[in-house]
C-alpha cells in the first residue's frame, strides 16, 4: 500500500491519479476533505480516505501493509504567521513520519520547497552537505519549515541514525497544472491569469522593485505538475536512491512571457498592466530562481521535459477551458 499525505491537495491528487490508475497500486489518501478538495479525487473510486487526525492510529494498524509513504501534506501559503500552527502541520509531523518510517522501515518520500533557498545569494544546487543547507536563509515561516526538516533528515543521515531503506526530498519549485483551483490565492500564476482572461478582467503583474529587472522579467523555474510524476515515477522504480533532489524545469522564464503563453493559448489579445508590489512582501520577493537538475541528471534521470509554452498549452487546452476540468 502507498500512504499520500496531502492526496486531495494539488500535487498530492496528481500522485494519487497516478499510483492508484496508472501503476494500479493500492493508495491510501490521508487528508481532510471539504468541498473544494474533494472534487480532486471524486473520480479516484479505488482509494482509502483517512481523516488527517487519524493518521498514526491507521500508520500504527497497518504497518504491516505500508511500503512508501509519500508527504505532500503540509501548509503551503508562504504569507502565514501563525508559527505554531506552521510547526505542528509542516515539521512536527514531518519528523514523527521520518521516524515511523525508519522504525518500519518503509520508504518515504516528501515535499520540501525552493523556499528554502532563500533570496538565493548561495545558489539553488540542491547539496545535502549539512554545511551548504546551514547557509540557506528562507525568506518566509513556510520555507523555514521546510527547511528546518531538510537539515534534520540530513544530520540523521550524516550521523548515521535510524532512517527509511529510500528517503528522499523534494525541493519544488513553481509547479502549476491540474487539480490547484481550490487554492485561492495560491493558486499558479498561470491559472490566475487564465481565470482573469476568460472572466475579461485586466491583466496585473507586479512592477519591478530592482533595478536589475524590468517589470514583467522577474524570473522565476515554472514546471509542469505532470513533469513532477515523471520523476516520482523513477524515483519509485529506483529505490537505490536517497537524497535531497531540486524539482525544477532548469529554465528560470520571466511572468511577462508566461502571462503571454496563456493568453496566446486562449486565442485572446490582451495587455498586461503593472502594479506596485504590495509592501508586506517587497522586501522578501524573489526576483530569480532556476533550478540546478545535475544531481538528477547525472543520476540517470534524463526525461524531455515540457518547456513552458509546451506546459501551458497542455494544461490549458486540456483541462483549464473544459467542463471538465479535473484529472
Amino acid at each position: 500500500m502507498i500512504v499520500i499525505t496531502g492526496g486531495a491537495g494539488f500535487i498530492g491528487s496528481n500522485l494519487v491519479k497516478f499510483f492508484s490508475v496508472e501503476l494500479k497500486k493500492n493508495v491510501c489518501v490521508i487528508d481532510d476533505i471539504n468541498k473544494q478538495n474533494i472534487k480532486n479525487i471524486d473520480k479516484r473510486k479505488n482509494i482509502l480516505l483517512i481523516k488527517s487526525n487519524e493518521i498514526r492510529k491507521f500508520l500504527k494498524k497497518n504497518k504491516d501493509s505500508i511500503n512508501l509513504v509519500v508527504h505532500m501534506g503540509a501548509i503551503t501559503s508562504t504569507t502565514v504567521t501563525d508559527a505554531k500552527l506552521v510547526v505542528r502541520n509542516n515539521v512536527d509531523l514531518s519528523i514523527f513520519l521520518w521516524e515511523w518510517c525508519s522504525k518500519n522501515k518503509v520508504r518515504l518520500f516528501y515535499a520540501s520547497s525552493a523556499a528554502t533557498y532563500g533570496n538565493g545569494k548561495n545558489g539553488f544546487f540542491d547539496d545535502q552537505s549539512v554545511n551548504y543547507l546551514y547557509k540557506l536563509n528562507p525568506l518566509n515561516l513556510y520555507g523555514w519549515s521546510k527547511h528546518i526538516i531538510d537539515r534534520y533528515i540530513m544530520n540523521q543521515v550524516y550521523y548515521k541514525k535510524k532512517f527509511p531503506p529510500q528517503w528522499v526530498g523534494l525541493k519544488f519549485f513553481n509547479v502549476y497544472g491540474p487539480n490547484e483551483y481550490h487554492k485561492k490565492d495560491m493558486k499558479s500564476i498561470v491559472c490566475k491569469i487564465f481565470e482573469k482572461v476568460r472572466a475579461n478582467k485586466e491583466i496585473f503583474l507586479f512592477k519591478s522593485h530592482n533595478e536589475l529587472y524590468k517589470d514583467g522579467e522577474q524570473l522565476r523555474d515554472f514546471i509542469y505538475v505532470k513533469d513532477i510524476i515523471k520523476l516520482v515515477g523513477w524515483l519509485e522504480k529506483n529505490k537505490e536512491i536517497s537524497g535531497i533532489f531540486n524539482v525544477g524545469s532548469g529554465k528560470a522564464r520571466s511572468f511577462k512571457d508566461l502571462a503571454y503563453s496563456v493568453i496566446k493559448n486562449i486565442n485572446s489579445k490582451r495587455e498586461i498592466k503593472y502594479i506596485e508590489t504590495p509592501k508586506n512582501i517587497r522586501r522578501n520577493y524573489q526576483y530569480f530562481t532556476e533550478s540546478c537538475n545535475n544531481k538528477l541528471r547525472k543520476l540517470g534521470f534524463k526525461p524531455k521535459l515540457y518547456s513552458l509554452e509546451e506546459g501551458i498549452s497542455d494544461y490549458v487546452k486540456c483541462y483549464l477551458i473544459k467542463k471538465d476540468k479535473y484529472l
